[in-house]
Formats: structure tokens, sequence, C-alpha cells
């Protein structure tokens, strides 16, 4: 999860369930022809659908301006193309969120866990150095990126997709249940080299505070870098 969807498509290929699926049926495993093929017939699909499932997370908004109101500005990366984003932020500004800048996979020359997306968003926004940045996801491929790109992390654990679910069946769950999750999801992300960890993006202002006190008065940070990821539909 994270990756720029024709990778994302290759990683799901090369599973070896899948990929002897497909040997069963086309006498071969699939090759890089198969990837493109598969990449552009989704596509399109998916520019259907995706405005249906692009409600913010809860808090995002309100979170949003508060950062805002602290002088920070907001990028974006995700691995959606340019060609869905351009479909998709409208109906994301009208519902309250719109990043300050905004890049695509297809824009640079590699998506996660490459920091280039992350390179471009601080060049758009005119803000350096690299370590007074910070970089929020909910993907172990996030958090690889920031730490490539030389960012602070931060991984949001309830609201993203290590947990992989509704609002609605978040609610439902047992709360010892759901606490074991959070368990496994911090230590996971933990694992992975995130500098922090929390449950949602409406968590980050003490983490931001702490940063700060880190970095000391000459390099606080100035801005922040979240994903797409900020939107969750009710069901995927």
């Amino acid at each position: 999860m994270g990756r720029f969807e024709r990778d994302h498509i290759q990683a799901i290929m090369q599973m070896p369930e899948v990929s002897e699926r497909w040997r069963s049926v086309h006498g071969r495993l699939p090759n890089d022809d198969d990837m493109q093929m598969l990449y552009e017939d989704f596509i399109p699909r998916q520019m259907k659908t995706i405005a249906d499932y692009s409600d913010p997370i809860p808090g995002v908004v309100e979170t949003v301006a508060d950062l805002r109101a602290r002088g920070l500005k907001i990028g974006s990366c995700t691995g959606y193309t340019r060609e869905i984003m351009e479909a998709l932020l409208p109906v994301v500004r009208a519902k309250g969120y719109a990043p300050d800048a905004l890049v695509t996979p297809d824009q640079v020359s590699a998506g996660r866990p490459a920091p280039w997306m992350c390179f471009q968003n601080a060049m758009r926004l005119d803000i350096y150095p690299m370590q007074a940045l910070v970089k929020v996801g909910d993907t172990l491929t996030d958090i690889e990126e920031g730490l490539n790109a030389g960012m602070w992390t931060i991984a949001l654990a309830k609201t993203g997709n290590e947990l992989g679910l509704t609002e609605t069946e978040v609610k439902d769950l047992a709360p010892d249940v759901l606490a074991e999750k959070l368990d496994a999801i911090y230590k996971k992300f933990h694992a992975a080299g995130a500098d922090y960890v929390v449950d949602s993006v409406t968590d980050i202002m003490p983490v931001l505070d702490d940063i700060n006190a880190r970095l000391g008065s000459a390099n606080r940070g100035q801005w922040l870098l979240v994903t797409s990821d900020l939107l969750r539909p009710e069901s995927s």
C-alpha cells in the first residue's frame, strides 16, 4: 500500500499465489507487458469510482486549519497519477481539504519509497532543510519514503491502511480487540523506523511541538508533508 499504482499492481502480481494463478490460466508467469496491460485497464476503472470514496478522515479538515494557523505549508504526495488527482482534487476541495502543493509519482522518476515526491514538494513550496520537514503517512512505504528524504516521520495507526477498517468497523470492534490490533501496528511502524506513531492526524500537534523542541529555534519545522491518504472511504 502507498506505492505508485503500477508498482502496486506489480507487487500483487509477484505474490506467489497470484502469479501461480496467472500461470494456471495463461501457461506462464506474468511479464512486464501483462503488468502494463492490467495497469492501463485499472486506471479508468479507478477514475470512475474514486470520487465516491473521497471523504476526509474525521478531524482532518479541522487539523489542517490548525496547521495553517501555525504558518505551516502542506504538501501532498500519493500513489495516484496526476490524471486521477485532477479528477479527485475538485471533489476534495469542496469537502474542505486542499494542499498547497501536490506531486504524483508520474511526475518524478519513481514513486514511494523513493524520496523524489518529497523533494519536489519541498522545491515547490521553497522550504528546507529536509530535517526540518515532517512526513505523515499511514503505510510502511510512506515511512520509508520520509526516511529516505531525511524527514521526520509520523505514522498513523488507527485511521490508515495497516488497520484497514472503515470508521464503522472500528467502532464495532471490542475495545480489547482494537487495542491489541493497534499495539501490533504501533510496533510494526516503530520497527520500520518511524520517529513517532499516533492514532490519527488529529493527534499530531503535540508531536510537532516535540519535534520543534528537539530541533531548537534555529531549525524549527516550517511545513508538514501529508499524503492523499487523509481521505478514506466508508467502504473500500
